[in-house]
C-alpha cells in the first residue's frame, strides 16, 4: 500500500498563531484515493530542522507532502532547504509561474518586485506544477533507489495558503496516480449519541473481538456529534471491502438500537432536519442556559425554515413566566433549574409557536452559579410533543463553552429520540 506523510512548515503553526486545516483536508483526499497517511508533522522555520525531518519522512513513506514556507519574504526558507535536501546545484526560472505572478499582481494594481520574481525561481532538481491561484509554484522532487532514502519516493511542496493548497490537490493526486500503483482504502461510519466511549466499548467488546484481523475499528468521540464508530479495510477491492464492512455493521446495529443516528459522517442537526422533513413536522425551542445555541444549530441546515417555527431565549426568570407561561409557583417551589420548569418551558414555546414538537434547556453553564443540588454543568432538558412532555437531567463538568455545546447536543438528541419513538 502507498503511504504518505504530511508536513506543515512554519513557526506560525507551532506558536498557535494559525490553525492547520491543510493536513486534515489533504489526509482525507489521500485516503479517498487509496493512500494511507501514516503521520502528520509540523516543522518550524529552521533550515536544518526542515531537512532532517522531511528526510526522515521520505525514508519511511512513498510520498511526502509539505505545505507552507514558500512566500516571498526572507523568513520563508523551505525552498532553499528542499533544494539542499535534493542535491540542487542551481535554480531556474519557471516561465509559466512568472507569467501567473505578473497576472495576479497586475490585477491587484501592484508592482512586480524582485522578491515576487524570485518565487518563480525553482531548484533544478524539481518538476513544477504551476500554481494558478497564487505566486508560489508547486514543486515535485522525485528520488530513486540510490537517493539515500532507501527506496523510490516523491516529495510534493505546496503553498501554505489553504485555498492554494487545496486547489493544487487534483493535480497532485493525478501525478501520484500516474507514478504509483494504488490500492483501495474503504471506510464506513456509524454515528452514535447517548453513551460515552468507554461504556460503548464495553457494550460491543464481543463484537469487536470477533472482527476479522484486516478490519480495523476506530472510536472517534466528539461532544457535539457523539462517538463515531469507523471500520476500515486497507487494500483489496473496494466492492468486496464495502460488502464485508456492511455485514459487520449489520451485526452491530441491533446491539446499539437508538444510539445510532446515522450510517454516514453526519451531525445531529442535519439528521434531525431530515427526520422532521420526512414526517412533515415542525419544531421550536425555549432556551435559557444555551442562549439560543440549539436554535442556531437547527437553523444552520439549509432549508430549516420548512420545519423550524421559532425560539424564545428566556434567559431571565420573568421571560420564562411572562412569555413562556411558566407558573410562578413552579419557579417558587422548584426553581428555574428543575424538571418542572423545563417541562413548562417546552410546553409554553410549543403553544406559542404552534409547533408539533419543542425542546427546552434550563441549567447552569458555569463556571459559577452552582449549588449543592445543581452544580455548575447541570441542565434540565424538556421535550414536548403530541403524546406528552418529559424532562431529563444531565450533569457535566467542563468549562462554560463545552457545557453549552453538550447541553445543546443532548437537547437535539432528546428531540430526535422523542420523534422516532412517538407512535
Amino acid at each position: 500500500m502507498t503511504t504518505a506523510s504530511i508536513c506543515t512548515i512554519g513557526d506560525e503553526i507551532l506558536i498557535g498563531q494559525i490553525v492547520d486545516t491543510n493536513s486534515a483536508r489533504i489526509s482525507a483526499i489521500l485516503g479517498d484515493n487509496g493512500i494511507r497517511c501514516t503521520r502528520i508533522l509540523s516543522i518550524g522555520d529552521l533550515h536544518d530542522e526542515i531537512i532532517e525531518n522531511i528526510g526522515e519522512e521520505l525514508r519511511k513513506n512513498d510520498i511526502v507532502i509539505t505545505t507552507g514556507g514558500l512566500g516571498p519574504t526572507k523568513d520563508d526558507i523551505t525552498k532553499k532547504a528542499l533544494a539542499d535536501l535534493s542535491g540542487c546545484t542551481s535554480f531556474t526560472e519557471n516561465k509559466e509561474q512568472l507569467s501567473i505572478i505578473h497576472e495576479i499582481l497586475h490585477a491587484r494594481g501592484l508592482e512586480v518586485l524582485d522578491i515576487n520574481r524570485a518565487q518563480a525561481m525553482v531548484p533544478d532538481t524539481c518538476e513544477v506544477i504551476p500554481n494558478r491561484l497564487g505566486t508560489a509554484p508547486i514543486m515535485i522532487f522525485r528520488f530513486d533507489e540510490n537517493s539515500g532514502f532507501g527506496h523510490r519516493c516523491t516529495l510534493y511542496s505546496l503553498p501554505g495558503v489553504p485555498f492554494e493548497a487545496m486547489g493544487a490537490m487534483d493535480e497532485v493526486v493525478a501525478d501520484i496516480r500516474k507514478h504509483c500503483a494504488l490500492t483501495d482504502i474503504y471506510h464506513k461510519t456509524l454515528m452514535t449519541f447517548g453513551m460515552a466511549e468507554s461504556a460503548l466499548a464495553k457494550m460491543i467488546s464481543q463484537w469487536e473481538d470477533a472482527l476479522p484481523d484486516d478490519i480495523h475499528l476506530a472510536y472517534l468521540p466528539n461532544m457535539s456529534t457523539g462517538v463515531r464508530l469507523r471500520l476500515s479495510i486497507y487494500g483489496g477491492k473496494k466492492e468486496e471491502e464495502e460488502r464485508r464492512i456492511s455485514e459487520e455493521f449489520e451485526k452491530l446495529k441491533p446491539m446499539l438500537g437508538d444510539l445510532v443516528y446515522s450510517e454516514e459522517d453526519d451531525n445531529l442537526q442535519n439528521v434531525l432536519g431530515k427526520l422532521l422533513l420526512e414526517k412533515g413536522l415542525t419544531v421550536s425551542t425555549a432556551e435559557s442556559c444555551t442562549g439560543g445555541n440549539v436554535a442556531a444549530l437547527i437553523t444552520s441546515i439549509p432549508g430549516a425554515s420548512a420545519y423550524f417555527k421559532g425560539s424564545v431565549v428566556s434567559y431571565a426568570t420573568d421571560i420564562k413566566t411572562k412569555v413562556l407561561g411558566v407558573p410562578d409557583e413552579v419557579v417558587e417551589r422548584h426553581g428555574v433549574v428543575s424538571m418542572e420548569c423545563a417541562e413548562k418551558m417546552a410546553e409554553g414555546v410549543r403553544l406559542l409557536t404552534g409547533s408539533d414538537y419543542s425542546v427546552s434547556t434550563t441549567g447552569i453553564a458555569g463556571p459559577g452559579g452552582g449549588t449543592e443540588e445543581n452544580p455548575a454543568g447541570t441542565v434540565w432538558i424538556g421535550v414536548s410533543g403530541p403524546h406528552g412532555t418529559y424532562a431529563r437531567k444531565f450533569v457535566f463538568s467542563s468549562d462554560r463553552k463545552r457545557n453549552t455545546e453538550r447541553f445543546s447536543a443532548n437537547a437535539l438528541n432528546m428531540l430526535r429520540l422523542c420523534i422516532i419513538n412517538d407512535k
